[in-house]
C-alpha cells in the first residue's frame, strides 16, 4: 500500500492523459497524498477540474498566476516521488537539455526526490534517433523509465509508443517507494547478458537475436539496491549509463568466458542471463569465404560451459543463477540444469509464451530453486521482472 506517501504527479500534452485521471484514483485509493502538476498543453487534453476532483487538491500549471507565485522548490522537496505520466515527446526533449519554460520543468530541475517517467508517443517518434538520445540522457541523470506498450496509437497504427497502464504504474511506485534502496548495499554481484557471436570468417558469424535487455535491467536493479555490479554485455545496442555498473563488452565465448572466470572470485552474487553460443566455428577462415559450392559446410566445436564453470568455482557464500530459454519441455530442462550446474537458481523462460524471450521489453519467467522452490510469475515489464529475480536472491 501506499498509505500517506506523498506522490507528485506531472501529466504532459498526450493523448494518453485521459489516464491519469484513473492513475490519480489508484494512488487515492491506496491511501497516497497526490498533487497535479499540468503543462499548458496537457489542458487541451483532461481538465484541471476533473483532476483536482479525482486528487482532492487544486491542480497546478502555472509558475504564475495573478500576484502569486507557484513554489517549485517546495514542491520538489514535498514529494516522495515525482511521476510524469504521459511524459510526451516535447517534455522529454525539455528535460533531456534542461530547458525551463513552465511549471512542471521547473518542479523537475528542483526535485531531490526519485523520479519516474512513462512515454506516451506514436512509434514513430518513439523510434526516432532523437528519442533514443534523450531517454538515455534522462536515464544517466537517475530517472527511471517505464517501458512503453504496443498496441493502437492515436494515428491509427499499430505497434510501441502507448504509455503503460495505470495499474502498471502503480506497481513500479510502490516498488521504488517500498524497496530498501541500501539492502546489497557491500554487496559485488556478476552479470551477464546479450548474444554472443562467433566468427565464421572476417565478414559472417554465428549469434542469436537476444537483445541483452533482461540482463541488463537484472545489473541496474542490482546497483539501485547498493550492489556494485560487473556487467558482462555481448554485441548489443543497448547503452549502460546506471551508476555502479562496471561494464565489460565482448564479442565471442570464449571472451564472455574469461572475463566471467577472472570476476567471479570476487562476487558473492552472479547471474549468467547472456544467449551464450553452444557451438563456434572449429576454423575461422582468415578471409572472406567466397561463393564458389551450393552447399558450404562448417565444422562446429562446443563452447566452454560458463555457468558449469562457474558452479565447480562456487564457494560457500556465493549465490549463481542461471537462465534456460526453452521452446518445449522447458520445466524438466530447467530442473535437470539446477542440478548439472550447482546453481542456486533456474530462471526459466519461454519462446512460446507471449511476449517474452528476444527482443521484448516483458518477459514471463517461472524461478527454480535448489531447495525444490517453484515460483511462476505473470508477464510483466523486465524491469519489474528484474527484481522479482533480485527479491529472490535477497530473500
Amino acid at each position: 500500500m501506499l498509505q500517506g506517501k506523498k506522490i507528485l504527479l506531472g501529466v504532459t500534452g498526450s493523448i494518453a492523459a485521459y489516464k491519469s485521471l484513473l492513475l490519480v484514483r489508484l494512488l487515492i485509493k491506496e491511501g497516497a497524498e497526490v498533487k497535479v502538476i499540468q503543462t499548458p498543453a496537457a489542458r487541451d487534453f483532461v481538465t484541471p477540474l476533473s483532476l483536482a476532483t479525482l486528487s482532492k487538491n487544486p491542480v497546478l500549471s502555472d509558475l504564475f498566476a495573478g500576484d502569486t507565485w507557484a513554489n517549485h522548490v517546495e514542491l520538489g522537496r514535498w514529494a516522495d516521488i515525482f511521476v510524469v505520466a504521459p511524459l510526451s515527446c516535447n517534455t522529454l526533449a525539455k528535460m533531456a537539455t534542461g530547458l525551463c519554460d513552465n511549471l512542471l520543468m521547473a518542479t523537475w530541475l528542483s526535485a531531490v526526490c526519485p523520479v519516474l517517467l512513462a512515454p506516451a508517443m506514436d512509434e514513430d517518434m518513439w523510434r526516432h534517433p532523437a528519442t533514443e538520445a534523450n531517454l538515455r540522457r534522462l536515464q544517466a541523470f537517475g530517472n527511471r523509465i517505464i517501458p512503453v506498450e504496443k498496441g493502437e496509437l492515436a494515428s491509427g497504427l499499430f505497434g510501441d509508443g502507448r504509455m503503460a497502464d495505470p495499474e502498471t504504474i502503480v506497481e513500479f511506485i510502490r516498488e521504488m517507494l517500498t524497496v530498501k534502496a541500501g539492502d546489497l548495499k557491500g554487496r559485488k554481484a556478476l552479470v551477464t547478458a546479450g548474444p554472443t557471436y562467433e566468427a565464421i570468417d572476417p565478414v559472417r558469424f554465428i549469434g542469436n537475436h537476444s537483445s541483452g535487455k533482461m540482463g541488463i535491467a537484472i545489473a541496474e536493479e542490482l546497483a539501485r539496491r547498493g550492489a556494485a555490479v560487473h556487467l558482462v554485455l555481448g554485441p548489443s545496442s543497448q547503452v549502460v549509463t546506471t551508476a555502479g555498473i562496471d561494464l565489460h563488452r565482448v564479442t565471442s565465448a570464449e571472451e564472455m568466458y574469461n572475463v566471467c572466470v577472472a570476476q567471479f572470485a570476487g562476487a558473492d552474487i552472479a547471474v549468467l542471463s547472456a544467449a551464450v553460443a553452444d557451438y563456434t566455428p572449429a576454423v575461422k577462415a582468415p578471409e572472406k569465404i567466397k561463393k564458389n559450392d551450393d552447399t558450404l559446410v562448417l565444422e562446429l566445436t562446443r563452447t566452454k560451459d560458463i555457468l558449469k564453470t562457474l558452479g565447480g568455482l562456487k564457494k560457500q557464500g556465493q549465490m549463481l543463477v542461471g537462465f534456460a530459454l526453452e521452446t518445449s519441455d522447458g520445466r524438466s530442462y530447467a530442473l535437470g540444469k539446477l542440478q548439472s550446474k550447482n546453481a542456486d537458481f533456474i530462471v526459466l523462460n519461454s519462446l512460446s509464451d507471449e511476449g517474452a524471450g528476444f527482443g521484448f521489453d516483458t518477459n514471463k519467467i517461472t524461478i527454480f530453486g535448489k531447495d525444490g522452490s517453484e515460483r511462476s510469475f505473470e508477464r510483466k515489464p523486465k524491469q519489474q521482472v528484474a527484481k522479482d529475480i533480485v527479491d529472490t536472491i535477497v530473500k
